[in-house]
């Protein structure tokens, strides 16, 4: 590998916003590596649906072990939470349908199952299935769960559990955190959160057909059947979303190759033809253009003539300079000495945001929030980032909420800065995830107007302005 085209990809991807980090690995070695400040190797990071083809990983311990099998219909494993009078297409939805996203139905139906709060088995159930399964490709987290919730019927254990002793302690997975359903289940089509290193050893071992350390560690054909091409999903050559669908995993453009993939920008990319993982988290909207640089930058460099020691120094540099670093600006200013302990009111808005004080101090400031019916006080570095932590479940108004959190509560890095007089810009990094809210507040006089946006977001990345008035 020319370690002068690795240096150019790290690059390349640094210069897109928000690459949290990456490890390159090729005949079994890593050849790169590297965090992005404030993260970290040691850090979880949460990897939305990634965790996918994780759940794929444990639906295959459970048929290798016997317990059900691809084919089985799944109103014979869980009819007992069917309907009263299934239709024709659900009667014939096969275990092989949730893993390949053709359950019949439609339209997604998460949207209408996770809400509920209930069972989501039976609410998944209970969604007009409208094409025989196996005909019709739609992308369907809540058929995960399914799987998920079959994986805890036969076994009596959670994902997160009944993975360990065979998948997570011989690949050195020690944290990892799994999201869970009201009822207790390992939400499987998400919520699984674990370190850049544990993502590119599963995809290692999908890359060396299962093997590990000399040992069959996945069931034998399982890794070299997950990531084929078991169903068509699109037409165009040039969409990496449209090369094809295994048992949750996406196919990709180059030969052969797979990944498995999560909201903005969470990948384990195998390469089969040339022995190459690479592992990516990030928090950057346009996740295609990580692929891009990857075919464009990163496969034209593999090649296995020895490259000149002295080409190493370049990767180094570029490594080195990974960061994401808060918005600069002054410190201080006479319009925050102004504003310092007085109440900022707002009217309704979507956010939530009803009123706000800042405390201006010697070396930080401390800011008070009402949100909906929630009071947040937090210490904001004007210097360096302030560690704390903050909750931002669910049920939380859209300013906390964001991309609809679920975990809580969460590290969170908080920096202040004044790039303008009257201009104070507020940043939140939640360090496990790919969210960074930044809170822009200008300010004429009295009158405070308030900006929020995400760097990424499931609903609108940033909301309309937010006026108030200092009291």
């Amino acid at each position: 590998m020319d370690p002068a085209a690795l240096a150019d990809v790290v690059r390349t991807l640094t210069a897109l916003p928000e690459l949290h980090s990456i490890m390159v690995l090729r005949h079994g070695h890593v050849i790169a590596e590297g965090w992005a400040a404030p993260f970290a190797s040691d850090r979880l990071h949460e990897l939305f649906s990634l965790s996918k083809s994780v759940t794929a990983t444990a639906v295959g311990f459970a048929v290798a072990d016997g317990l059900f099998d691809v084919d089985d219909l799944v109103l014979d494993l869980l009819g007992d939470r069917a309907p009263e009078n299934p239709g024709d297409h659900l009667r014939r939805m096969r275990v092989r349908h949730l893993l390949t996203m053709t359950t019949g139905h439609d339209t997604d139906p998460s949207l209408a199952v996770f809400p509920t709060g209930g069972d989501w088995v039976g609410e998944f159930l209970r969604q007009p299935v409208e094409h025989e399964p196996g005909t019709h490709f739609v992308y369907n987290s809540a058929a995960t769960y399914v799987l998920s919730a079959l994986v805890q019927q036969v076994t009596g254990q959670r994902l997160l559990e009944y993975l360990r002793t065979r998948l997570f302690e011989p690949l050195g997975i020690e944290d990892a955190t799994w999201e869970q359903s009201p009822t207790g289940v390992d939400t499987g089509g998400f919520g699984l959160s674990a370190t850049t290193e544990d993502i590119a050893a599963i995809g290692l071992l999908y890359l060396q057909d299962g093997v590990w350390e000399g040992r069959q560690l996945l069931p034998d054909g399982w890794a070299a059947e997950a990531t084929r091409l078991h169903v068509p999903n699109g037409d165009d050559p040039e969409n990496d979303w449209a090369q094809g669908y295994g048992y949750q995993f996406w196919r990709c453009r180059p030969a052969n190759s797979w990944r498995g993939d999560g909201a903005f920008g969470q990948y384990i990319v195998g390469l089969p033809e040339q022995d190459v993982v690479v592992a990516m988290t990030s928090g950057r909207q346009e996740m295609h253009e990580y692929l891009q640089v990857l075919w464009d930058r990163l496969l034209p460099g593999l090649a296995d003539e020895p490259s000149p020691p002295t080409a190493h120094g370049d990767l180094d540099a570029a490594i080195a300079a990974m960061r994401l670093d808060p918005p600069t600006g002054e410190p201080t200013s006479p319009t925050g000495s102004r504003l310092s302990g007085r109440t900022i009111t707002f009217p309704p808005n979507p956010g939530g945001l009803r009123s706000a004080v800042l405390e201006v101090g010697a070396d930080h400031d401390r800011l008070t929030v009402e949100v909906g019916d929630q009071r947040i006080e937090g210490v904001v570095g004007r210097v360096d980032p302030v560690a704390g932590t903050a909750t931002a479940g669910r049920g939380s108004p859209t300013l906390l909420r964001g991309s609809f959190r679920r975990r809580e509560p969460e590290d969170v890095l908080v920096s202040g800065a004044w790039p303008t007089p009257d201009t104070y810009v507020l940043t939140f990094r939640f360090v496990e995830s790919p969210f960074c809210l930044t809170a822009t507040a200008t300010v004429d006089g009295d009158a405070v107007t308030v900006t929020l946006s995400w760097n990424a977001s499931f609903g609108p990345p940033t909301l309309p302005p937010i006026a108030g008035v200092a009291a």
